[in-house]
């Protein structure tokens, strides 16, 4: 799914990167985008505007991923933003853009990991009120940045249909006080607002890492939606954490906005409660000033449910990259971290309708009059970020996912 309506997302200022196909560029390549214009990045290699990067290698952007080029260390990925912000400047000739209408938006990265963190101070207590009447958060939680390995296979890129998934759960309208567990479609399916954090170069395993360095490992965000089977969820989390509750789909923007683009932006989080490990000390400015909306789409009406900040977040994706290699465990160019639910602390802030509706007790209406537990066959979900004020001219565009009936599998 392409949209023209965020051409204010991408300026000069922005240069994101992502991989599209077209009627003339039939297979899979690296892309960049200029408000609604798409620049194939082979062609402008081909005509020699990167040859004083001499350390590009040569046919890197025909790659079906961005991986290859992602891994690049920083000083190559800035000569060639440079180099982009300079010619994108002046007119391309004839047939090095197309609009973005004329394209397809493909996976910018092949993920071979996927964790999943919960960095929100305000979404852990939010959910636990709502589900435990305890808001208290986990014991570790202003230690280190929790979190669970997910499942990278059903990562997909935004537009792509979420089928309600199957699953065991606990029969609330079952008369008896011990509830059984059923098998069926989900009846609480849910969204979940994160940011997902994209691995550049790589870390080899037993290598370690500081989260004050750990920049030179991260390419770019995206906006990732977590989509969430709360009953599902719920049957299994004890004692081993989700599972099927969440493997069956996670959403990911086109677009990776790089650390380059976000640099300016950057503003000091929240400050840590208890003495960290060294490893997870963190710079001063460790977020960053990122404006998430989400909004419910029922036929053409839209209704907006959240709006948040990234710089609610307790937790950084620096910390969270050097939390994963503390063991010693490798981190892989592609893989992605996300950052949990990104909830902010009053009514309107909170990123997942299991916040938004206390776990379903209390169903929000949308603008067409219709009320929501959790989420219908048939709801879009359109999540969105912009990054500093409206005028800076960067932005992620949007995620966005249509709930499709359970399939007999």
């Amino acid at each position: 799914m392409t949209s023209p309506e965020y051409q204010s997302h991408f300026s000069l200022a922005n240069i994101p990167f992502g991989v599209a196909s077209s009627n003339s560029h039939p297979s899979p390549q690296c892309v960049t985008r200029l408000e609604n214009n798409i620049i194939f990045l082979a062609d402008l290699q081909r005509t020699g505007v990167f040859a004083e990067v001499a350390s590009l290698p040569e046919v890197i952007f025909e790659k079906s991923s961005l991986n290859e080029y992602a891994a690049l260390p920083k000083s190559t990925q800035r000569e060639v933003r440079t180099v982009l912000q300079e010619t994108l400047a002046k007119p391309l000739p004839t047939g090095f853009t197309e609009d973005i209408s004329a394209v397809t938006l493909h996976m910018p990265v092949a993920v071979g990991g996927f964790t999943d963190f919960s960095c929100s101070l305000h979404h852990v207590r939010n959910a636990g009120r709502a589900i435990l009447n305890d808001e208290s958060p986990p014991p570790g939680f202003f230690n280190f940045p929790i979190g669970y390995n997910g499942r990278a296979s059903t990562i997909f890129v935004s537009g792509t249909p979420v089928i309600r998934p199957q699953g065991h759960f606990f029969d609330r309208s079952a008369p008896t006080e011990k509830k059984p567990i059923v098998y069926g479609p989900s009846q609480a399916l849910d969204y979940e607002l994160e940011i997902g954090v994209i691995v550049g170069k790589g870390l080899s395993r037993l290598q370690g890492l500081n989260a004050k360095d750990a920049d030179e490992h991260i390419f770019g965000f995206v906006i990732l939606n977590d989509w969430s089977a709360r009953d599902i969820q719920g049957c299994e989390m004890i004692p081993l954490g989700p599972l099927n509750g969440k493997s069956f789909g996670t959403s990911i923007s086109p677009w990776i906005v790089t650390l380059d683009a976000l640099e300016p932006f950057k503003v000091p989080g929240p400050k840590p409660e208890t003495v960290l490990a060294s490893h997870l000390e963190d710079i001063d400015a460790s977020s960053y000033a990122i404006d998430l909306k989400v909004e419910i789409l029922t036929g053409t009406q839209a209704t907006t449910v959240t709006e948040s900040k990234a710089q609610d977040l307790h937790w950084s994706g620096r910390q969270m990259a050097a939390h994963l290699a503390s063991t010693g465990a490798d981190i892989q160019t592609g893989d992605i971290i996300g950052t949990g639910t990104v909830s902010g602390p009053v009514d309107g802030s909170y990123g997942c309708l299991l916040e938004i509706t206390k776990a379903g007790k209390e169903p929000i209406t949308l603008v067409d009059g219709s009320k929501r537990h959790f989420l219908l066959d048939g709801d879009v979900v359109r999540m969105t970020a912009v990054v500093g004020d409206p005028g800076s001219g960067i932005g992620f565009g949007e995620c966005v996912g249509e709930i499709q009936p359970s399939m007999k599998l």
